[in-house]
């Protein structure tokens, strides 16, 4: 747990009781501060304050869940009321950089990616012997992190919400990876979005690398926008074209300035063009903190992937079973299909806006397509006459089809890659996930 100092005497209030808000309330009451909780929908066994009620005046700071709008489309009444009485609205990654220097910090935002990403350099350092400790919006909350001396790693994953409460930001390396439309509904729009993310580019003291993505022209504009400032190091990085200067991820091998480094063709867990993308920030990452090209290409052929993205549970007579579960709209799906040649796809839940549409291009590699949850009658309607396809409505159901199907064909794919959500009939998709592992390892 991180020690927060200067707390004795002060008030805090921490509105959101989730994972984060929880670690924020234990890390401030054992720092000595008066904590006022909220939360609209919290079932925790504490007490929990009215803070629409509270005496404002007495609060001297509200750290604030980053899932809860501060500004756009309209402040959440607490924050409304923490501005009105000139109080500091900031999330838990703002104290973690009010008090804590000596270890570097990696911080890693975009779009797409940034989980992959994140985990992938905490596995370069862990095999570099490089002591680090890795969350944010990935895993821990970063008040429950270990404290770390001068030769350790933060490695934290930030999204755009987290980046608004955190105006201390003062990380060693930023890593940018892309920028799609994403979060509208608490940005106003992508150039508030764009805005939001650029908050964590805040100039320092410190000697700083800005990793960035130029394959989208939002991330381009940024990085000629920061090279200009002439107050960071540059790293550009591309997974679509050979970079005179930078790292290029091209048909699996990574290269600098144009010269080949290193093959991930045989990486298991980073498949595809969006995950040479990620292995090339990560390599330019941890370079940039001294950790050499062999160690890199080392732990990149041991990364274990991430749990529910592209995840091989198993392998039976040549044919993969991966857990995608965390593709929850077209987009994300779209990198999977991208992956594979053979796949027996299984995909369903509660659609988002615009269904499967974008996926027209893959539709050639279906061989069998098995629907599952609320949007099994639209999806049929879109697969009809695009590639075959039948109604499982449950996940027992497609499973089990698909793998007496798939298992006829040596070198196929069954594929978990929803492209919905999973609150039709499972509480998160992680639970989805497990429920199609736990099928899957009983076949």
């Amino acid at each position: 747990m991180i020690a927060i100092s200067g707390l004795n005497g002060k008030t805090i209030a921490v509105f959101g009781l989730g994972k984060s808000g929880m670690a924020t309330l234990e890390a401030l009451r054992a720092s000595g501060a008066t904590v006022l909780t909220g939360d609209d929908h919290a079932k925790v066994d504490i007490a929990i304050t009215d803070l629409t009620k509270a005496d404002w005046s007495k609060i001297d700071s509200l750290i604030l869940s980053p899932g809860i709008p501060h500004t756009y489309p309209a402040p959440h009444p607490v924050a409304a009321l923490a501005k009105k009485h000139g109080v500091e609205i900031v999330g838990d990654v703002e104290y973690l950089f009010r008090n804590v220097s000596g270890p570097a910090f990696i911080g890693v935002t975009g779009t797409n990616g940034k989980s992959t990403t994140t985990a992938l350099i905490a596995h370069i350092l862990t095999t570099a012997k490089r002591k680090n400790e890795v969350g944010g919006n990935l895993g821990i909350p970063v008040l429950s992190f270990n404290p770390l001396g001068k030769d350790g790693t933060y490695v934290i994953e930030m999204s755009s919400f987290q980046c608004e409460l955190t105006p201390s930001a003062a990380f060693d390396v930023v890593v940018w990876l892309n920028i799609t439309p994403d979060h509208i509904d608490r940005h106003g729009d992508l150039a508030g979005y764009v805005a939001a993310k650029k908050k964590l580019l805040r100039k320092t003291d410190k000697k700083q690398v800005l990793v960035i993505g130029v394959d989208d022209a939002h991330s381009a504009a940024v990085a000629d926008e920061m090279e200009q400032a002439g107050e960071w190091r540059i790293i550009r990085i591309s997974s679509q074209q050979m970079l005179e200067n930078g790292i290029s991820a091209i048909n699996g091998v990574l290269y600098h300035n144009g010269k080949a480094l290193f093959s991930i063709a045989k990486a298991a867990t980073l498949p595809g063009v969006h995950n040479g993308q990620n292995a090339a920030a990560a390599l330019a990452a941890t370079n940039a903190l001294g950790i050499d090209i062999g160690t890199i290409d080392k732990a990149m052929h041991s990364y274990a992937g991430l749990p529910h993205r592209q995840q091989l549970i198993r392998t039976i007579d040549g044919v993969r079973f991966i857990n995608d579960s965390k593709a929850t709209n077209a987009d994300a799906t779209s990198k999977a299909l991208a992956c594979y040649e053979k796949i027996y796809w299984i995909v369903g839940g509660k659609a988002k806006d615009g269904g499967l549409d974008g996926l027209e291009e893959y539709m050639p590699r279906i061989k069998h397509a098995f629907l599952i949850g609320e949007a099994a009658d639209e999806f049929a309607n879109w697969l009809n006459g695009k590639a075959p396809f039948s109604i499982s409505k449950t996940m027992d159901v497609a499973v089990r089809n698909a793998a007496a199907i798939a298992a006829k064909d040596t070198g196929a794919v069954m594929l978990l890659s929803p492209a919905c959500a999973s609150y039709d009939q499972f509480k998160n998709y992680e639970q989805r996930g497990d429920v199609f592992a736990m099928l899957v390892n009983v076949i």
